[in-house]
């Protein structure tokens, strides 16, 4: 847990002094499609499993929405080999089978392209 927290501080950090690019830039320059189908399921002890459709092999999981979101973008862009100094995002939203849609509360500071 401390590990992840220095780590959580260490890239707000980093994108304080190096600016995400656009995600839109992001999604052409590597193929992005602006859609991906998901399938996700609660597990009996509250975690958050997440199997991309569109996208053989990418799985994720989380503990919380929120963290859904933040572990489907780095997914994403893990398999589309997207430098971690050009992205941290490319969705600012998830939309769940219920139609709930999880969505990054803060205003997030893009580069632009």
């Amino acid at each position: 847990m401390f590990i992840a927290k220095i780590q959580q501080t260490f890239n707000r950090a980093y994108r304080y002094f190096v600016v995400q690019k656009n995600p839109l830039f992001i999604k052409q320059k590597y193929g992005i499609p602006d859609r991906l189908d998901w399938t996700v399921e609660l597990t009996p002890d509250g975690w958050f499993i997440a199997e991309c459709k569109d996208l053989p092999g990418v799985f994720t999981q989380a503990q919380s929405k929120k963290e859904l979101l933040d572990m489907v973008n780095d997914a994403v862009l893990t398999y589309f080999g997207v430098p971690k100094r050009e992205s941290d995002f490319i969705f600012n939203e998830f939309r769940m089978a219920n139609n709930e849609v999880i969505r990054y509360e803060a205003h997030l500071q893009t580069q632009p392209t």
